[in-house]
């Protein structure tokens, strides 16, 4: 099916004057496909001059048939929830530092071209529900793509958490806290925590303790299946938090339980090209590494 029109979403602290952004605009359209460019977030500030038109986002998913994210996998994963409610694929132009999500780096934009010969393939990627229950109601609802972390605010002390699949205790987890990734968040915090990398077209969860005060705390691969529950024990006057996405934190109380369980939705990437997540992890993973050096 032909694309009819396409949403460029820009992220304004990474595309500097988004150029990026209006030389993606012209090549679609040199190839007869409309382009509408949104903003994924508000900016602070002032913001920037361009004369590129930006339109509402939300008005614009409607009637959409993909979404360009111009930015790192923080841009994508912001744009996620909504490109996955909305049923709209979403193709990422890297122009942050590693970009395991992205399908394009700058220098390669001119393959976009592509989409409109229809030579493009879709990959789904899992997504999770995130949900808290406090005193028998739900207070918190999110979609993620790539993990939920609860853990210790800023305050030096160890939390204690009763980590649950299903009706079974997994264990008690001592420590900074607690990552539960998909498999395309395994390189995320979860691999900073010694998760391990998992193919991220296949469906798992991924549970690994923060800097865990125990020798006996390893990472546990899970199938989809399970629902997973993390109590935190003892809160008291301490701070612990539950952020998705590494997005915005939610204080959690005494009592309060953390709920994850396999979406409904999925995120659809768009590939170019041929490219093994093998070749892109060995090839950013060592390119960062030279990079330092």
């Amino acid at each position: 099916m032909p694309l009819k029109k396409v949403i460029l979403c820009p992220n304004p602290y990474r595309d500097k004057g988004l150029a990026a952004a209006k030389e993606a605009a012209k090549i679609l359209e040199e190839v007869g496909i409309r382009t509408v460019a949104c903003l994924p977030f508000r900016m602070e500030g002032s913001g920037q001059e361009t004369d590129l038109e930006l339109r509402p986002l939300q008005q614009e998913l409607r009637g959409g048939d993909l979404l360009v994210a111009f930015g790192g996998d923080g841009t994508i994963l912001h744009l996620a929830k909504a490109a996955a409610t909305h049923g709209l694929p979403v193709l990422g132009v890297n122009l942050g530092s590693l970009g395991f999500m992205s399908e394009l780096e700058r220098n390669e934009m001119h393959l976009l071209r592509n989409l409109a010969t229809g030579a493009y393939r879709k990959e789904r990627r899992m997504m999770m529900d995130v949900f808290v229950e406090r005193e028998g109601r739900r207070v918190y609802n999110n979609l993620g793509l790539n993990d939920a972390v609860v853990t210790k605010g800023a305050v030096a002390r160890v939390i204690r958490m009763d980590v649950h699949v299903g009706k079974a205790h997994l264990g008690l987890v001592e420590g900074d806290g607690v990552v539960i990734a998909t498999p395309t968040g395994s390189t995320a915090y979860s691999l900073s925590a010694g998760g391990p990398i998992v193919e991220p077209v296949t469906k798992n969860f991924i549970v690994s303790p923060i800097c865990a005060h125990s020798i006996h705390s390893n990472s546990y691969v899970l199938s989809a299946g399970n629902t997973i529950a993390v109590v935190p024990r003892d809160i008291g006057r301490k701070p612990v938090l539950l952020s998705v996405d590494g997005g915005k934190p939610f204080s959690l109380r005494a009592g309060d339980r953390v709920t994850v369980r396999c979406s409904r939705y999925e995120t659809e990437l768009v590939r170019l090209s041929d490219k093994s997540i093998f070749e892109v992890l060995r090839t950013k993973m060592t390119g960062e590494l030279h990079h330092e050096e």
